[in-house]
């Protein structure tokens, strides 16, 4: 075990926070026509996005989602960006491609192209199977395909994709894009 992974491992499991009740704002930005950017999961950079806003909340948003467009290997599912500064960061990169790779069997890892914001960032949550979130000190995004650790507050959930964690598991590929 690397010393960044026992790192990440540490502070992950010692930073017990308050879980749920993440309460944010609604918002009901349009998107913009905006240029497609890629990255692999050796970049490393977060990214950021508005997005439409939904009204029936999903998965692992507790709060209101917007709904984005997932193909995970060329398979297209479900999938909603909760209304966090993170999350619409994200929204912001959109179009995104990233190549996964395995992090402890447990989620599915990806380095956008810059870091996002982590202001004001909500309550921290544990992570659920098939929740989407920012590791705010690497800079990278998760696809949980396992249940996560405790809530931290150096993880932000930034939303939920609604596929199997079979689909998750073995994912190599991923591209987000906004909903128009």
């Amino acid at each position: 075990m690397t010393t960044s992974t026992l790192r990440r491992a540490l502070t992950t499991t010692a930073t017990v926070g308050v879980l749920l009740l993440a309460a944010t704002a609604c918002s009901d930005d349009s998107f913009a026509e905006q240029t497609p950017t890629t990255a692999s999961a050796s970049s490393s950079a977060p990214a950021s996005a508005p997005a439409s806003a939904s009204a029936s909340p999903t998965g692992s948003d507790r709060s209101t989602p917007m709904d984005i467009r997932v193909t995970i290997d060329g398979q297209e599912v479900e999938a909603t960006l909760n209304d966090s500064p993170a999350a619409r960061d994200l929204a912001s990169l959109l179009p995104l491609t990233l190549d996964l790779k395995d992090f402890h069997g447990t989620e599915r890892i990806a380095d956008p192209p810059r870091k996002l914001t982590t202001e004001n960032a909500p309550e921290p949550l544990a992570p659920k199977a098939g929740d989407l979130a920012y590791f705010a000190p690497w800079g990278n995004l998760a696809i949980f395909h396992k249940d996560g650790p405790s809530a931290s507050e150096d993880l932000l959930v930034l939303g939920h994709i609604d596929a199997d964690a079979d689909v998750l598991s073995g994912a190599d590929r991923i591209t987000i894009e906004a909903t128009s």
